[in-house]
C-alpha cells in the first residue's frame, strides 16, 4: 500500500480561515479584535522564525499581536511583572511565552504564572488538568493540531490503538491525554521503555514526538498504521529537519513528514483559542 501524505498545510488553511471568519461576525457585531501579546527573551535564532510567524498568522486571522521582545538579561523578576501586567490587560486575550527562555530564567513560575484563560500554549496545570479529567479548555497547541488533522481527514478514532513516542509535558502527555479522550487506547513510550519495537507495530495510530532520527523503522509499523512524526532535530549544518522514520513507510496510508506542515499549523490553534477570538 503507498502511503498517502496528510495535507497539513491545506487544513491549517481552513482553521485559519475559518478563525478569520469568526472575527469578521464579531467585529460587525460591535465586539473588538483580539489580541495576542507575544513574549520573547534573548535573540534565539528559532525562537525569532516562531514569533515571526505567529504575528504573521495573527495579521492574516485579523488578530491584534502585541509582540515584546526583552533582551538576554531580563531577570526573573523583570519577566514575571510583565506576565503580571498582561494578564490585567484587557486588550490581551491571549499570553504565549516563546520557549525555551535564557538557562538563567525558570520557565516553570512563568508560565504557572499566566492567567489560565490566557493561556494560549494551554501549558498552564490547570489547563493540563481539565484536559486529564475530560472537561478541556485551553489545549496544548501541537497535540490540539495533531487531532484536527486526523478529524480533518476523516479518520475514526475510537477504538483504536494508539502509541506515542515521546512523553514530554509539550507534546507527548497531553496528546496521549487527546487520544484517550478520543475513545483510543493509548501507550506512552519514553526513554525507560522496554521493546519499543513491539509498542509501535500493536499502533493503529502512531505519534512520534522525539528529536531524534531514525528512532522509529518503518518496518515495525504495521499495515494501514497511521502515522504523524512531530519530532524535529538539528542537524550538523545547523538547519532544522524533520526526525524521518527510516526506512520508507510503505506500510502507512497517512503519514505527514514536512517541518512546520506536519499538523494543522499550531499557530492557528495559537490564535483561534484565544477568549476573544470565540
Amino acid at each position: 500500500m503507498t502511503a498517502q501524505l496528510i495535507d497539513g498545510k491545506a487544513i491549517a488553511a481552513t482553521v485559519r480561515q475559518q478563525v478569520a471568519e469568526k472575527i469578521v461576525a464579531r467585529r460587525q457585531a460591535g465586539g473588538r479584535a483580539p489580541g495576542l501579546a507575544v513574549v520573547v527573551v534573548g535573540d534565539d535564532p528559532a525562537s525569532q522564525v516562531y514569533v515571526n510567524n505567529k504575528h504573521r498568522a495573527c495579521e492574516q486571522a485579523g488578530i491584534l499581536s502585541f509582540q515584546h521582545a526583552l533582551p538576554t538579561t531580563t531577570s526573573q523578576h523583570d519577566l514575571e511583572a510583565l506576565v503580571d501586567q498582561l494578564n490585567s490587560d484587557p486588550a490581551v486575550d491571549g499570553i504565549l511565552v516563546q520557549l525555551p527562555l535564557p538557562k538563567h530564567l525558570d520557565a516553570e513560575p512563568i508560565l504557572e504564572r499566566i492567567r489560565p484563560d490566557k493561556d494560549v500554549d494551554g501549558f498552564h496545570p490547570y489547563n493540563i488538568g481539565r484536559l486529564a479529567q475530560r472537561m478541556p479548555a485551553l489545549r496544548p497547541c501541537t497535540p490540539k493540531g495533531i487531532m484536527t488533522l486526523l478529524e480533518q481527514s476523516d479518520i475514526a478514532l475510537r477504538g483504536l490503538d494508539a502509541t506515542v513516542v515521546g512523553a514530554s509535558n509539550i507534546v507527548g502527555r497531553p496528546m496521549a491525554l487527546e487520544l484517550m479522550l478520543a475513545g483510543c487506547t493509548t501507550t506512552v513510550c519514553h526513554r525507560f521503555t522496554h521493546n519499543l519495537k513491539d509498542h509501535v507495530s500493536r499502533a493503529d495510530i502512531l505519534v512520534v514526538a522525539v528529536g531524534k532520527p531514525g528512532i522509529v523503522q518503518g518496518e515495525w509499523i504495521k499495515p494501514g498504521a497511521i502515522v504523524i512524526d512531530v519530532g524535529i532535530n538539528r542537524q550538523e549544518d545547523g538547519t532544522l529537519k524533520v526526525t524521518l522514520i527510516l526506512p520508507s513507510l510503505p506500510n502507512a496510508p497517512a503519514l505527514s513528514l514536512r517541518p512546520r506542515r506536519r499538523w494543522p499549523d499550531d499557530r492557528c490553534h495559537s490564535v483561534g483559542k484565544h477568549p476573544g477570538s470565540r
